[in-house]
């Protein structure tokens, strides 16, 4: 099979690096017509001033020229693939693919409709933003021959959401690159006589539900525990108004660590964290940083979920899953395990899991998928 991987997608994510990769990984010859426009733009809510916004949307509209002459250029393949972000490169594309008789797979990963309107709230769905991102992504849908989410759940709403035909819609778990999340070597949670340490890293936004972190936080003020919170984003200003209204000694803030450097973080802990949000989205998806976690080898605990037990179908030593939205029961997990942390499950963990979440593995789930 040979697969042309097309458009705009950012390179700088993990999920079109371990797509890229997997596939390769599965002998199939892959051929990328690419143009990198998001360099520089790890969050895509930091593009707030006027001259970012025109710099990035010429950037971004220029290099559909150049990716549509090199694409039919190209040799004669079978499928042409549209790496996430991609709700405009589909729309493009599809005219020049169909001339070529080619299949159109696209890896739309997350709906930016969900995200803005029921995610974040950035505004409602009868506003004249919302009204164009829900038509914009179901015009893109249906000029996909198969739209790709990442787990059955989020297949699954993708479908009622954008009243797609039953089967049109595949998932491929994001996996993780274990070179960059091997397991550390000693397991400091058999320090015992020190502080219990717990790692959140992540984008703040509603999804991660950082403010029920800071809340357990502040119920655990009578328990030995040092929380890390690693990141900045929209909820920014809500969780430091939070911490300024009741300061906790126990949480250290940082705003930002290079992707090269989060195994070191997830090293020095003795738990990391998941996601707690209470929205549709926080349900259908699994993170990065859990798979990230996982490969690492580092007790967890996140939401339970539907999505999370499409990956864990039943209880795994290590994974602690709790009620989302509630800072009581993130709280209660962490007080039992500070009481008796040397009995935290002991390294190796997750071999099953794994297996299943290597860039191999997900190529070939990524090729079930197409069909």
């Amino acid at each position: 099979m040979h697969i042309v991987f097309w458009g705009t997608y950012d390179i700088g994510k993990p999920r079109n690096r371990i797509l890229l990769r997997g596939l390769r990984e599965n002998q199939v010859e892959v051929t990328e017509c690419h143009q990198h426009v998001w360099a520089g733009v790890e969050d895509k809510s930091g593009l707030r001033s006027p001259w970012a916004k025109i710099s990035f949307l010429l950037r971004w509209l220029t290099a559909y020229p150049i990716l549509v002459f090199r694409y039919l250029r190209l040799p004669k393949h079978t499928v042409v693939m549209v790496g996430y972000l991609g709700q405009l490169d589909v729309l493009i594309l599809w005219p020049f693919a169909k001339l070529r008789g080619a299949q159109i797979v696209w890896d739309a990963f997350l709906s930016l409709h969900d995200t803005v309107v029921n995610d974040r709230k950035l505004c409602s769905s009868k506003s004249i933003t919302g009204r164009f991102l829900y038509w914009w992504e179901w015009l893109a849908c249906r000029a996909a021959d198969r739209v790709i989410l990442d787990t059955n759940a989020h297949a699954k709403f993708f479908e009622h959401h954008y009243r797609l035909a039953p089967g049109k819609t595949g998932s491929v778990f994001v996996g993780v690159e274990p070179e960059k999340f091997r397991p550390s070597k000693t397991h400091s949670h058999q320090e015992v006589t020190r502080p219990l340490s717990v790692l959140f890293y992540g984008q703040c936004i509603p999804l991660h539900g950082i403010s029920i972190i800071v809340e357990a936080a502040r119920l655990l003020e009578d328990v030995a525990v040092e929380f890390t919170l690693v990141g900045s984003g929209q909820e920014q200003a809500h969780i430091k108004e939070m911490l300024e209204a009741h300061p906790l000694p126990s949480i250290r803030c940082i705003a930002w660590v290079e992707y090269e450097r989060l195994h070191q973080l997830i090293a020095e802990a003795d738990i990391c964290l998941g996601i707690f949000g209470e929205s549709g989205k926080a349900g259908r998806v699994i993170p990065n940083k859990v798979f990230q976690v996982l490969q690492s080898e580092k007790p967890l605990i996140t939401r339970d979920s539907q999505a999370i037990r499409e990956l864990l179908d039943s209880d795994v030593p290590g994974v602690y899953l709790v009620e989302s939205g509630s800072a009581k029961a993130l709280a209660e997990v962490i007080r039992e395990i500070a009481k008796a942390p040397e009995q935290l499950p002991a390294a190796p963990l997750y071999k099953g899991i794994k297996e299943r979440i290597k860039p191999g593995s997900i190529g070939n789930q990524l090729l079930q998928a197409i069909g």
